[in-house]
């Protein structure tokens, strides 16, 4: 049976990007260090423009640098040229994009880099073009066929152009040391902000803490349940160690007449199911969804005092479920 041929053309793009790629990877040098060494001692911001296709790609390019611990932005070569060069200090380093590097509209930016010495890094295929001729560093681009079936559209230029600001980014994050805490705070919002919120960021503490003492009754433990609104409450013993937990279906389980005298000891699930601070909310929800029929409330525990409490409503609220 013949290929269809709409999966032909998607596998020869795919291959001459891929090509293309390995050529960059191949092709990598010592300027690749060097323009790393610039941007990790840079004391003011990374600024990246580009033309056309290129400044698309330098904006994610930027906004990958400055959510990944580089601070930095993008700037148009056209509004440079009409106000914008003033965004640029000489504690800056500029990042100019440009496939072929004969982009007249970066020519402002160029001459703006070597009147105030700032430091100009650039990605191009060919180092001996203006843009080459002009910067202090060159990452060179693969000289390749472009995945475009008529060779003119940029297609494999701008994935290599993408990939090489990847690679800026990654080994920035790798020498600085960049954490998935540093990821966390950049990224507050949304379902990525959610995945890396803490149990210790979504967690009831003080007050609202549910507990007693071991020796209370049953009493005891429903005014507590009731007051603190978790549907639960943790049984603690005279060290302040949590050895217990009461939850609504303890309540259904034990339901009698004379349940409200009973000790909680009694009552109690005992060695219950309990979570650190720094794990993510998302592990707790893991954990609460596959221990047996699956429950609602995890207390949060240090050398076995409990510090928190975490109800899978919270894990809901924040998008972590």
């Amino acid at each position: 049976m013949r290929e269809n041929q709409d999966i032909v053309a998607a596998k020869r793009a795919i291959n001459l990007e891929i090509e293309a790629l390995q050529e960059m990877s191949g092709a990598l040098d010592e300027n690749l260090t060097k323009a790393l060494d610039l941007m990790q001692n840079c004391k003011g911001r990374i600024i990246v423009t580009g033309m056309g296709k290129s400044g698309h790609i330098g904006r994610k390019i930027a906004a990958t640098l400055a959510s990944t611990g580089t601070p930095s932005f993008f700037i148009h070569p056209g509004e440079a040229s009409h106000g914008d060069l003033g965004m640029l200090t000489e504690d800056d380093v500029v990042i100019a994009i440009s496939n072929g590097g004969e982009s007249k509209e970066l020519s402002d930016i160029l001459t703006y880099c070597k009147r105030y010495r700032i430091p100009l890094i650039a990605i191009t295929k060919n180092p001996q073009s203006s843009l080459g001729k002009n910067s202090d560093l060159v990452l060179k681009l693969p000289n390749h066929a472009e995945a475009c079936p008529l060779g003119l559209a940029p297609t494999s230029s701008t994935t290599a152009t993408l990939v090489m600001g990847d690679i800026l980014a990654i080994d920035l994050m790798e020498r600085k040391g960049f954490s998935e805490l540093d990821y966390k705070q950049r990224h507050p919002g949304g379902k990525l902000g959610a995945i890396l919120r803490k149990v210790s960021d979504v967690m009831h503490t003080g007050d609202e803490i549910p507990l007693i003492h071991e020796d209370a009754i049953m009493q005891d433990a429903l005014i507590t349940m009731s007051s603190k609104m978790l549907g639960c409450v943790g049984i603690v013993d005279k060290d302040g160690n949590l050895t217990g937990i009461i939850t609504d279906g303890d309540l259904r389980r034990w339901m009698s007449p004379n349940l409200i005298s009973e000790k909680v000891s009694k009552v109690m699930t005992k060695n219950p199911k309990t979570i650190a601070p720094d794990v993510l909310a998302v592990e707790a929800v893991n954990v609460m969804n596959n221990t047996g029929h699956g429950i609602t409330n995890l207390f949060v525990v240090e050398d076995k005092k409990p510090i928190g409490v975490i109800h899978i409503h919270d894990c809901l609220r924040i998008g972590a479920a």
